[in-house]
């Protein structure tokens, strides 16, 4: 796969660049469901580790080491995110779109959030 970027690349390519990669390596064994979410987490966590006890600023968060930091698992997250939906076969675009969907209705735009 070439270097992309969200302007020009469609969903399904990274999707099938994952399955691709996954497939060449011969991992469709260990990655079920469970385990994929788990991962899913795991790196959800190591997000969220860069900027652990930091107040940081948008600004600060951009510098290039937290930057690089965040792309990277960010990067791992997605590439998990679209192995599950590969895997369930889940239409992603679908997904959120009826997702946010959902939300707008319970989250009317002027109205507080009521959590």
């Amino acid at each position: 796969m070439k270097n992309g970027n969200d302007e020009n690349t469609p969903i399904l390519v990274l999707k099938t660049h994952v399955q691709d990669f996954i497939e060449k390596r011969n991992w469709q064994k260990y990655h079920n469901p469970k385990d994929l979410a788990i991962a899913v987490c795991i790196e959800a966590a190591e997000l969220c580790d860069i900027y652990k006890w930091r107040k940081i600023t948008v600004e600060e968060a951009k510098t290039k080491d937290m930057f690089e930091k965040a792309e990277g698992e960010l990067a791992d997250i997605m590439i998990y995110v679209l192995h599950m939906c590969n895997v369930l076969s889940i239409d992603l675009t679908k997904a959120v779109t009826q997702k946010l969907k959902k939300n707008e209705e319970k989250y009317p735009i002027g109205e507080p959030l009521r959590w």
